[in-house]
């Protein structure tokens, strides 16, 4: 690990210390007044336009690719009492540290390339008797009008139950994007979770905000995923780059 990274990881630390948002991906339990064991329903969220499904399913989703090292961790539960939910289909895709989704044209700065056919960054898991579905990926890059984030489905026996987006704390996200394959970029940063549309719009309170711990040469990024078996969830009716 360079020195630069152990800056970074420093200021990691501090941010979440300093910040309550580095607590927000934490279970949401008793923050509206419910019961101690009271799971809230996750907010669901658009689709957005990258979305395909590669059918592989697979914990280690990276190919490759450059970045910090992410390890995703969604534990799927019955929002209400808080049962974990087995053998849950959950997929997970989001952008390479330069903002690039796998399987499109018009990716990048200047929305010229091409990755077609590719496959990174994307994925498929069961959740295990605790609810619990891992990944191993690398944290997301950004792109213009968006703050960091990955996309999740859940699904069981072919029935979509919520579709939602998973935030990062801008205290981490900061500082990772200070080193390596995150720079060079033709435009700034220009949304952070405080001005993002979609998630003031659709989480208000923030319950899709994971908790980010170093883990190792990386990260480790958790979020409790509270649905509703009774019925699907569908994205809301309107449509703004995903």
């Amino acid at each position: 690990m360079t020195q630069s990274d152990r800056l970074s990881r420093r200021a990691v630390l501090i941010g979440l210390a300093a910040s309550p948002s580095g607590l927000m991906g934490m279970p949401a339990r008793a923050a509206t007044g419910q019961g101690a064991g009271a799971c809230l329903l996750t907010p669901r969220s658009i689709e957005g336009p990258f979305y395909l499904d590669p059918r592989l399913v697979r914990a280690e989703i990276g190919e490759g690719r450059p970045g910090v090292r992410l390890g995703l961790r969604l534990r799927v539960v019955e929002a209400g009492p808080c049962t974990p939910i087995r053998d849950a289909r959950v997929d997970v895709w989001h952008a390479d540290a330069q903002g690039l989704y796998s399987g499109y044209t018009g990716q990048g700065d200047r929305e010229r390339l091409s990755t077609v056919g590719q496959t990174f960054l994307r994925g498929t898991q069961f959740s295990d008797e605790t609810g619990l579905a891992r990944f191993e990926t690398i944290y997301p890059g950004w792109y213009p009008g968006r703050a960091t984030h990955v996309h999740f489905k859940v699904l069981i026996e072919r029935r979509t139950l919520l579709t939602g987006q998973m935030y990062f704390p801008d205290a981490v996200t900061s500082a990772i994007y200070g080193a390596g394959a995150y720079g060079n970029r033709l435009f700034k940063r220009d949304t952070l979770n405080a001005n993002d549309f979609l998630l003031r719009r659709e989480d208000p309170e923030g319950r899709s905000i994971c908790a980010v711990t170093p883990m190792g040469d990386g990260y480790l990024a958790a979020l409790t995923i509270g649905v509703d078996r009774r019925g699907a969830q569908g994205g809301p009716g309107f449509t703004v780059p995903g």
